[in-house]
């Protein structure tokens, strides 16, 4: 019923709308130098907050639970209680479960579209083509003036994860904050997973 409603009030928008908010989304949230914000997350397991710098495929986000390092294909994660690293090379949908911004580069082949728009926001619904993708389903709540994204919820198996994001800024950011640095933890066992 609620669905009903908030398309009857909202409006709904056709798939290439949906799909040009979605490019204007991530123009606005692309930068050579980076991006950086704070995000809380929230899943069946309870939610955490954090902040995130992204640079192309590479992301670097810290909680008070430790730190991650990505540099584009392995991923460092550190981990304050057991002062331990594990390393590993992420699958698409560990890295969407971990970095909201992923959806800057998966929206972009494999998804169908629409979307619904109020006076501030634009709120885009992916649902994926192939019954095996690993994300099934997405919405995308994105700003209606600066088309920067402030929530990500996606569905992987019967799961959701939810991304608030706040505080999104462009910076310039250097390579090497995307890779884990031993000196950095030298008490830190390092655990390689892959």
């Amino acid at each position: 019923m609620a669905f009903v409603i908030c398309h009857v009030f909202m409006g709904t928008v056709g798939a290439q709308n949906a799909r040009e908010v979605l490019d204007k989304t991530a123009a606005a949230v692309t930068n050579k130098d980076g991006v950086t914000a704070n995000f809380k997350l929230t899943n069946n397991h309870g939610s955490i907050s954090g902040t995130i710098a992204v640079k192309g495929q590479k992301f670097h986000a810290t909680t008070a639970h430790g730190t991650m390092w990505f540099d584009g294909k392995t991923q460092w994660t550190y981990l304050k209680n057991n002062d331990e690293v594990n390393v590993n090379n992420p699958t698409e949908a560990e890295l969407q479960a971990i970095n909201p911004y992923n959806f800057i580069n998966m929206y972009k082949k494999g998804f169908k579209y629409t979307m619904t728009s109020n006076a501030t926001s634009h709120n885009v619904h992916l649902t994926a083509t192939d019954p095996k993708r690993k994300v099934q389903e997405m919405f995308i709540t994105v700003d209606k003036k600066s088309f920067v994204p402030t929530q990500v919820k996606m569905l992987q198996g019967k799961n959701w994860t939810t991304f608030d994001i706040t505080n999104l800024k462009k910076e310039k950011l250097a390579d090497s904050m995307f890779s884990f640095n031993s000196k950095d933890f030298p008490t830190a066992e390092v655990i390689d997973l892959r």
